[in-house]
């Protein structure tokens, strides 16, 4: 996974080894059919007729805006997240496609992703997507069983998702993700692990497996449903993990599985610390200048307000200090199975490798950390007590 992230960077370090990092795109489309119950992202739901033709021109009005964030590197890697993006037209997509091209140049194998849901009139457009260059799909199942789907108000069926993986592979999608959780109402060990059996037998590239939380500003954190208690959750957890494995699904990230190292691209570029621009309502974006300063940045959150004219696409953003950069660095790299090359530290922040010293030898002799000088990765203790792992790095600083 380090080949991902030092083959696009630029080759001119600075005195303090800053190289500029790899640079992706996410879309935010902030519109669903219906707001799920145990949802926090950005999402709406949509009205009869979506706004396509303005909002695209808003999404590429929002990225002119930040063409200055680019220094001449081409995209890595597009994610179109939401909301359901698989709810836009392929005609707007191609629209807001060839917008961004004639912005950016992309790389010769640029990972394009569409998040999707499994309902029939999602499903109808999948070839059109293939068509667009779109070469990633990432299917929300969350489950295979009709009762757990109506208890977390999604509105497919199991026999609707089975039918929209068969038609993604038709449709020439030979790289797609799973996105399944496990720890549902009243949810038993059996019932979890046929539900990843099921996603198994469906042969994706990939699968996002991760267990129902329960966040705030959502309907179950103000009624939550009854769940499995912590016992069984761990049960799931590791029996789950252990099919994986048998399946040849191998761990790269804390819930993320892929096949013959078929990982998501834009996603370990955000997990090693790489750059990436966020247009749309809501959308978050990590930014490096060639002078070594990072910002992250926040658009307009509400669609109405991301729509008007009169108001700004940038609500805020906010350079990071110095002092704080190993911890965001860390936050994200070791959630990497493997970790990444230590040398990638100071070409992500700038910072010296000895500001890590006294944090790598306490996480060290505690055994949460490999033993390699030339890797930073969590040990297999460190993955299951991560928090930990990063608390000792933050203490150390103070």
């Amino acid at each position: 996974m380090s080949l991902i992230a030092s083959d696009l960077s630029s080759p001119h370090a600075l005195a303090n080894g800053f190289v500029l990092p790899p640079l992706a795109l996410y879309v935010h489309i902030p519109w669903c059919i219906r707001k799920c119950p145990y949802c926090d992202f950005n999402s709406h739901a949509a009205t009869p007729e979506l706004p396509e033709q303005a909002y695209v021109a808003a999404l590429l009005a929002d990225l002119d805006l930040d063409l200055t964030h680019v220094h001449n590197r081409p995209l890595t890697s597009i994610f179109f997240g939401g909301g359901t993006p698989s709810l836009f037209s392929a005609a707007a997509l191609q629209a807001l496609l060839k917008g961004i091209e004639q912005r950016i140049p992309f790389s010769a194998h640029i990972e394009i992703t569409l998040e999707a849901n499994p309902g029939t009139f999602e499903q109808e457009k999948f070839a059109a997507y293939r068509a667009l260059g779109i070469n990633r799909l990432s299917i929300g199942i969350q489950s295979f069983q009709d009762s757990k789907l109506q208890a977390l108000g999604r509105v497919h069926s199991g026999a609707e998702a089975i039918a929209a993986i068969e038609m993604a592979r038709q449709a020439g999608f030979t790289d797609f993700n799973l996105d399944l959780m496990h720890g549902l109402p009243d949810q038993s060990p059996q019932e979890a692990l046929t539900d990843l059996q099921t996603a198994i037998d469906l042969a994706p590239s990939h699968l996002s497996w991760y267990q129902l939380t329960m966040e705030p500003n959502t309907v179950f954190w103000s009624k939550p449903p009854v769940l499995p208690e912590d016992d069984v959750l761990w049960d799931i957890q590791e029996a789950g993990q252990a099919l994986l494995a048998q399946q040849g699904y191998r761990q790269y990230e804390v819930s993320a599985y892929a096949r013959d190292d078929q990982v998501a691209v834009h996603n370990v570029n955000y997990w090693s610390f790489g750059d990436f621009i966020g247009i749309g309502a809501g959308a978050h974006g990590k930014l490096s200048d060639p002078q070594g300063r990072i910002q992250r940045t926040w658009k307009t959150k509400q669609p109405t307000d991301y729509l008007n004219p009169d108001k700004a696409f940038l609500a805020g953003s906010n350079t990071l200090a110095a002092e704080d950069l190993p911890f965001e660095f860390l936050m994200n790299a070791l959630r990497l199975t493997d970790g990444v090359a230590l040398e990638l530290f100071s070409q992500r922040t700038g910072v010296p490798v000895s500001a890590l010293d006294k944090g790598l030898r306490q996480a060290q002799q505690r055994g949460l950390l490999c033993a390699d000088p030339q890797r930073l990765a969590a040990s297999a203790q460190g993955q299951l007590f991560l928090n930990d792992l990063l608390h000792i790095f933050l203490d150390a600083e103070q």
